[in-house]
């Protein structure tokens, strides 16, 4: 066991002192994940309101425009933008210049018309090219409509009971809070609440995983060396077996990129919020399962690569194909069944779906046993096939 050790420190320490090390596993995918963030994200967007901004005058200041500016503050899909300095000519020119959806004004008289029954009309200024018009109207007309259904309510009830008012009131919040509502909600797997968060619950995990692929370049590079010195043959003639040699070279690179997550897990965490910590054990199993699968790659190619240019072809190959294919770059969601169905042949397929599963789409802990599962099959698969080719050189 101190000899697989000590051949996991020799590594580790050939491995670290090369700077490259540094940049593939820590500045390149730091680098990438903001800037897939960015570039995804689009816009930036506060939490500032989303409706239709209307223009809104009241000439009146009667009670019945007071409470027909109620129904409409209340509407989800216009927000009132008013300004008692503005005249008519302001809107229109406002409108013009597209600052405002529409605006709607209300002339003098017209809450005693609406007591009569008799309502003027409300001016109400848009562009008709404009395909947000329709619904504008159809939003204020609705407004209008209740408002009226409301006291004509109330005064059939005020003809028995002598209570308009109190009719009015009751038919009119009746109005802004029916009996029955339907509310839309969201689960926590598709909850959006900021649109780079979103992206980096994607590239956060995806660039990790990339750039955990193209640091095995370095770390397969000392086992090529180890050849090429005749350092493995001499190391051979004592009493290393050739077992303790591949686990010692595989104990060194599962290390180095099980400590890049853990850094790159903690950066993504902290700066860009994405939500690792939320099932910890869930992360910590995908991480390991995950680093268990590159590091039986990289040791793969260590033992089949012949010379450095060759380990560099091995490495960044397998990163672009396992990586494009495996949805690093773009959500596999976003492709058709039968893509999906062959991105998954890639294992950063499945370990992009056991991180996505606990930061993007609020599954519980037992979503990232399958992902957990396929990783250490290609693990297994992978060093065997190291294994069987190790056997076959140090011979």
């Amino acid at each position: 066991m101190n000899r697989i050790f000590d051949i996991a420190a020799k590594d580790l320490t050939q491995i670290l002192r090369d700077r490259k090390t540094f940049m593939f596993l820590l500045l390149m995918p730091i680098l990438f994940t903001i800037f897939f963030a960015l570039a995804f994200s689009g816009p930036a967007k506060g939490p500032g309101d989303s409706r239709l901004p209307v223009g809104y005058l009241d000439l009146d200041h009667g009670t019945y425009s007071q409470n027909l500016k109620e129904l409409l503050t209340g509407s989800t899909v216009i927000r009132l933008d008013e300004d008692p300095t503005r005249s008519e000519t302001d809107l229109n020119q406002l409108v013009a210049d597209d600052k405002l959806a529409a605006a709607l004004i209300v002339p003098a008289g017209y809450s005693q018309s609406v007591q009569d029954v008799t309502p003027l009309k409300l001016i109400f200024i848009a562009d008709p090219s404009n395909t947000s018009t329709s619904t504008i109207e159809g939003e204020v007309m609705a407004a209008t409509s209740r408002l009226m259904s409301a006291i004509r309510t109330a005064q059939i009830i005020g003809q028995t009971t002598s209570a308009f008012t109190p009719a009015f009131e009751q038919a009119l919040a009746a109005w802004q809070n029916p009996p029955v509502q339907v509310a839309s909600t969201s689960s926590a797997a598709i909850e959006v609440k900021d649109a780079q968060v979103i992206s980096a619950t994607h590239t956060s995990p995806g660039m990790m995983l990339q750039f955990a692929i193209a640091g095995l370049i370095t770390a397969a590079t000392v086992i090529v060396n180890e050849r090429k010195t005749r350092s493995l043959q001499r190391l051979l003639t004592t009493a290393t077996s050739r077992v303790h040699i591949l686990l010692g070279h595989y104990l060194a690179i599962f290390t180095l990129i099980f400590g890049q997550f853990v850094l790159l897990i903690t950066f993504g965490q902290l700066f860009l919020h994405v939500n690792y910590l939320r099932i910890p054990l869930a992360t910590l199993l995908v991480a390991v399962a995950a680093a268990a699968c590159i590091s039986a790659m990289g040791l793969l190619i260590g033992v089949f690569a012949k010379s450095e240019e060759q380990t560099i072809i091995f490495v960044m190959i397998p990163m672009f194909v396992l990586s494009g294919l495996g949805g690093a770059w773009m959500p596999l969601e976003f492709t058709g069944a039968a893509f999906q169905s062959i991105g998954h042949v890639s294992p950063v397929a499945w370990a992009m779906d056991g991180f996505k599963n606990i930061v993007a789409r609020g599954l519980d802990f037992n979503s990232v046993l399958l992902p957990v599962a396929a990783l250490g099959g290609y693990a297994l698969f992978f060093f065997i096939l190291a294994a069987w080719r190790f056997q076959r050189v140090s011979e």
